[in-house]
């Protein structure tokens, strides 16, 4: 019996030491990043830049691997059922790990469950436009529009995303109406906003500024509790009289959930170490996002926070995605 017990405690032991052999050796082999939306998206953008430079620091490469449909879903569900081997994370955002529970009647993974938060690695901030050849000029112009007997309509990247509850949200503060107009994806939104099909929309940085900047759309505020480092000279909804109103776009790096702790510290600290370096920061101004690097812990409050905000207005305009 005592030599049994002692072949179980030795065994035990081996096992415990490889642990930490294990998570000092990663990546032994190329990382898989799943990006639960299409190349060309800014989760996408955020995955190729700092997935980049990881490589060059671990000497693997870090490849991303595209997985869209179902608001994010299925790239999402791939890391949480992937092996928990350090050979696969993934990135995402509010949506996918909050949200569509609001939204879907099943989800095909429990987040609590399933999923390792690592940290937000980048948030970037949604901003207000209207068309170019609107007489708006300011936010409080477009407040007083929506109260008055204009019908205005609004384009989202999809019905449920954030795009879609922030501006829902912005226009019940305002107490004025809109039709909603949901598109595939930025890209198609933008050009709604260009054509004139559509009046005003809340939208991610990247998809709107180049065309603000040619001209082409007008930037009125962004959706943030304080001024964007990287849109500085854009007052906040706040300052027009609509403090409660956020809709910043973050997109975090998530593994899963039996992931080692060692590997997924080691993970985050190596994006914060990624995103401190002055390039990295360059690149990532380029398509104005601003760098986070946040504890896991401090991930979850936030995801937490966001359920939160968005449950009531998701109830309220009785939105469902299935």
């Amino acid at each position: 019996m005592k030599s049994c017990l002692l072949r179980i405690f030795l065994l035990a032991g081996f096992s415990f030491a490889g642990v930490p052999a294990f998570s000092q050796d990663w990546p032994k082999a190329p990382v898989k990043v799943v990006v639960p939306f299409d190349a060309g998206s800014t989760p996408d953008a955020a995955a190729r830049v700092i997935g980049d430079r990881l490589a060059a620091r671990l000497h693997q490469p870090f490849i991303v691997d595209n997985k869209s449909g179902a608001a994010g879903n299925i790239g999402t569900d791939a890391v949480a059922k992937a092996d928990a081997d350090g050979r696969t994370i993934g990135v995402s955002i509010a949506g996918p790990l909050g949200v569509n529970a609001l939204l879907f009647r099943k989800m095909p993974y429990d987040v609590s469950r399933d999923i390792a938060l690592v940290t937000i690695a980048v948030s970037q901030p949604s901003v207000l436009v209207v068309g170019s050849k609107s007489a708006t000029k300011d936010a409080g112009q477009l407040l007083a529009l929506m109260k008055g007997a204009s019908r205005l309509s609004f384009a989202s990247i999809g019905a449920g995303s954030i795009s879609h509850l922030a501006m829902a949200a912005l226009v019940a503060q305002a107490g004025g109406d809109a039709v909603h107009v949901p598109y595939r994806g930025s890209g198609a939104a933008v050009t709604a906003l260009l054509s004139g099909d559509v009046d005003m929309a809340l939208l991610p940085a990247a998809a709107v500024m180049p065309h603000v900047n040619a001209g082409k759309l007008r930037a009125l505020a962004v959706a943030s509790p304080d001024r964007s480092p990287s849109l500085p000279g854009l007052p906040t909804l706040a300052e027009s009289g609509l403090p409660d109103i956020k809709g910043d776009a973050w997109i975090g790096f998530i593994a899963p959930a039996k992931t080692p702790a060692a590997v997924v510290q080691n993970l985050r600290d190596q994006i914060v170490q990624v995103l401190s370096e002055p390039a990295v920061k360059d690149k990532l101004r380029m398509q104005y996002m601003d760098p986070v690097g946040n504890s896991p812990d401090e991930f979850r409050k936030l995801l937490a926070a966001d359920v939160a905000r968005w449950k009531p207005v998701v109830e309220k305009n009785r939105i469902t995605l299935d």
